[in-house]
């Protein structure tokens, strides 16, 4: 979102489970959420349960040595990416999607925030970019990132863009270019080691595409992309760039893509999303809350099986309910929110990911240009 820049602050300090496992370890996770919250320092006292608190959360600039600002797309380097490279797992991913000059559509930067170390700058590619929120990692060793082009820093004169494919060092492999590919938004990912299906919601025409990836050693190939949803309220917008599908979180047990509609207020459910050879339309509705949705944007899976979206502000905007992170279940259920911000309009990319007794969850405040991270252990 094109905000008025704030001088950026330095503060110290997905694989998900699945099935009844799942269920079983959350239903754990949640009475300690709920002890943590209510019960008496004697009762706490008397097992041998580890602490909840998280770690203090982690907050640093996500504007690299080019002055790019604006941070959009959030992902975690997975287990198993080739070591040698300048990622590794355990970091995190943050695109930009504004210059130096703060206009839209034009930043050209990935920066990478290791675990324990400085951030830096993973990749600069050539202007005009605009790298959006559809920002991916293969675990076989590339970076996959959406870009959304404008001339002049406004949706109106904007162009289509492409898929960047990068190498684990930050060099520029290939690009993807396609007519179904309008403005890609934001994606999901389901990685399937030697192939792959990218899931990308395009900003320009308000659709979905699947784009089924060949992925060897050297590089990505396409094997075809189709349409499978459509009909989302596509708009140009002069603070957000564009209101239209953004955050997608695709569940390969359920073969379901949930997709947000910022323009919509809504979020959508597509069946059949891995293999889908014919259009959709929207899917079905799952979730619509006028009193806690204010366009929903980026999306991600909680390990509960819950649902995290964030909100741009610019839709359904309540001033008392600034740069939200909303939680609901999948069958349309409110849970929780927490704000990003007291200002509007900050809460954009965000992911979630939980490895063995702990789980981090990213987020950034594009209001400030932060990117704050909080991990939990898990009390088993």
């Amino acid at each position: 979102m094109n905000r008025k820049m704030i001088q950026p602050i330095r503060i110290m300090g997905s694989k998900f489970f699945t099935g009844a496992f799942r269920s079983k370890m959350l239903k754990v996770f949640g009475s300690a959420v709920l002890c943590g919250l209510v019960c008496s320092p004697a009762s706490m006292a008397a097992n041998d349960d580890p602490p909840f608190l998280p770690a203090q959360v982690r907050a640093v600039s996500t504007v690299p040595s080019n002055g790019d600002v604006n941070p959009y797309g959030v992902a975690f380097v997975p287990p198993g990416f080739p070591a040698g490279g300048a990622i590794n797992p355990g970091d995190i991913l943050v695109s930009n999607f504004n210059n130096s000059m703060n206009l839209q559509g034009t930043g050209t930067t990935i920066v990478d925030v290791p675990p324990t170390q400085p951030v830096f700058q993973y990749f600069g590619g050539t202007a005009p970019l605009g790298l959006t929120t559809a920002l991916n990692v293969l675990t076989k060793g590339f970076v996959l990132v959406g870009n959304f082009p404008s001339t002049d820093g406004t949706c109106q004169n904007s162009s289509a863009g492409s898929i960047l494919v990068i190498d684990k060092n930050g060099n520029l492999v290939s690009t993807i270019t396609d007519p179904l590919i309008q403005g890609p938004w934001d994606s999901a990912l389901f990685d399937e080691f030697g192939s792959a299906k990218f899931f990308v919601a395009n900003g320009l025409n308000g659709t979905v595409v699947r784009i089924d990836l060949a992925v060897g050693k050297s590089g990505v190939s396409v094997k075809k992309i189709t349409q499978i949803a459509s009909t989302y309220t596509s708009q140009c917008d002069p603070v957000t760039f564009v209101d239209a599908p953004t955050g997608l979180v695709y569940n390969p047990f359920k073969d379901v893509l949930y997709v947000t509609s910022t323009a919509d207020n809504a979020v959508y459910a597509v069946y059949g999303a891995a293999e889908r050879t014919h259009d959709a339309g929207r899917g079905m509705l799952i979730y619509t809350d006028p009193k806690h949705l204010h366009g929903p944007l980026g999306l991600a899976m909680a390990p509960n099986g819950d649902l995290l979206t964030s909100n741009n502000d610019a839709i359904n905007s309540d001033p008392n309910q600034p740069s939200e992170i909303v939680e609901f279940t999948i069958e349309g259920q409110f849970v929780k929110e927490i704000s990003m911000d007291p200002a509007q309009g900050g809460s954009f990319g965000l992911a979630v990911q939980a490895m063995g007794k702990r789980a981090q969850f990213a987020a950034v405040d594009d209001a400030t240009n932060l990117f704050l991270i909080w991990t939990f252990k898990f009390p088993w």
